[in-house]
């Protein structure tokens, strides 16, 4: 089985509107100018390091912004130039919400379970319905269609629905769980923030995103062979410093776990269950307040980092420069390489332009594990090789624009750049007519 990081391509109305609260670094930069296409060639340039570390990457499209259809969903008529100028009446709040690039951030976009955890033999993945902010609820249908061009064949793959909207099952995909696999066994973590149906034990600060149920119901639906599900809470102190997600505090890979202590609620109690569950072979890295304040890692993101696995059996770390530049941050990481784990250096990105929005190299990419065989059979071209990172550098230079303001956004040929880049990409990938505007 490898490993495939299929990475969100940054959408050509990247900006920065400050839609997310409880994401400190949207709200921090909300307003400024952006460059779509240097936050492309970014994430562009991810994708090839890991491809060139011999690291499975494939890449996923950005979706059709402004949401033209969306805007008329809320009562807006007339052409698309009328809606958009009507969208951008007062504060043009409403345009910004249907403007927003942020799909790229694929973490959110489903869970997924490999075919060897499930009772059929099938890989499972469960788009999220994103549900608790109405700009990113938006991304779920077409996100549907997305993977269900990919894994389009129900021998191998069976992609599921996102779970009803709703507060009660808001689901926020694979940012908050985790799998986690050694000899003696495998764990998928289900980081959840809130009960759906149960009132707030204490107030909060910032919005708990994913609910226990949302949790459970994904687990059911990804057909988890008995055992392998693990609910457990964040910590409501960590998300209220700004770990609105759990892989902003933890990530892990295989045997390897490197989390925060304000990460998930009683943190020794999941260590010690992990440990149950998996054996001496589980590896840990915790940080302590003391060592890497909430503050600071939620500023420089060391734990929203990629962990991987090269073709020698060894991990590296892909960490954002913002990790490498923070003092604490960095000292951590340093620690996590000089421990007794399979970790064995770090490699430092440049996604800044994400980073400025809230989200660091992990946001960027969904993990999948296939199977050869199941690797043969995916149905669209989005397994990356020099070639087609050569093609979307270019399709990157054509048609995305290097200055984009909040202005911007109602204007027409911007909607008319933006599909005519999206139907070229969508032949580029061989995904067939996955966007709204390419429909009836």
């Amino acid at each position: 089985m490898r490993e495939i990081n299929f990475d969100g391509l940054v959408g050509p109305t990247h900006n920065y509107a400050g839609l997310s609260r409880g994401n400190l670094a949207s709200s921090e930069h909300s307003g400024r100018p952006a460059n779509p296409r240097a936050a492309a060639l970014q994430g562009l340039a991810k994708m090839e390091l890991l491809h060139r570390m011999g690291v499975g990457q494939a890449v996923l499209p950005p979706q059709p912004r402004p949401d033209v259809r969306a805007l008329r969903a809320l009562g807006l008529r007339g052409t698309d130039d009328a809606v958009l100028r009507a969208a951008a009446r007062d504060d043009g709040h409403l345009l910004r919400l249907c403007s927003s690039a942020s799909s790229m951030w694929t973490a959110n976009a489903a869970t997924v379970a490999p075919s060897a955890d499930t009772v059929d033999g099938r890989m499972h993945l469960a788009v999220a319905n994103l549900s608790a902010m109405f700009h990113r609820s938006l991304e779920a249908a077409t996100t549907h269609r997305v993977f269900s061009a990919i894994f389009s064949d129900p021998r191998w793959f069976e992609v599921h629905a996102p779970l009803p909207s709703g507060s009660a099952f808001s689901d926020e995909g694979a940012a908050n769980h985790l799998r986690l696999k050694t000899t003696a066994g495998t764990t998928h973590v289900f980081a959840w923030g809130r009960s759906g149906f149960e009132p707030e034990g204490r107030p909060a600060r910032f919005p708990r995103r994913q609910t226990r149920e949302a949790s459970a119901a994904v687990a059911r639906l990804l057909c988890l062979r008995d055992g392998l599900a693990m609910p457990w809470e964040q910590d409501p102190a960590g998300i209220d410093l700004g770990a609105f997600h759990t892989d902003v505090l933890a990530t892990g890979n295989e045997s390897f776990l490197m989390l925060h202590e304000h990460a998930f609620s009683h943190h020794r109690d999941l260590v010690a269950e992990l440990r149950r569950r998996l054996g001496d072979e589980l590896s840990l890295a915790v940080a302590h307040e003391s060592e890497l304040p909430v503050r600071d890692a939620v500023s420089a993101y060391p734990f929203n980092s990629q962990i991987v696995t090269l073709p020698d059996g060894t991990m590296r770390v892909i960490a954002p420069t913002e990790s490498r530049d923070s003092d604490t941050a960095r000292r951590f990481l340093e620690r996590v390489v000089a421990g007794d784990n399979p970790v064995r250096g770090v490699e430092w990105v440049d996604v800044n332009a994400s980073m400025e929005n809230g989200g660091g190299p992990a946001c960027l990419r969904l993990r999948i594990p296939l199977e050869p065989t199941e690797i043969a059979a995916l149905a669209a071209r989005v397994l990356v090789d020099d070639v087609l990172l050569a093609e979307l550098r270019s399709f990157v230079e054509r048609h995305y624009r290097d200055r984009l303001v909040r202005d911007d956004l109602a204007d027409p040929a911007l909607l008319v750049e933006v599909r005519t880049a999206l139907d070229e990409l969508s032949r580029i990938l061989s995904l067939g007519s996955v966007f709204d505007f390419q429909r009836p």
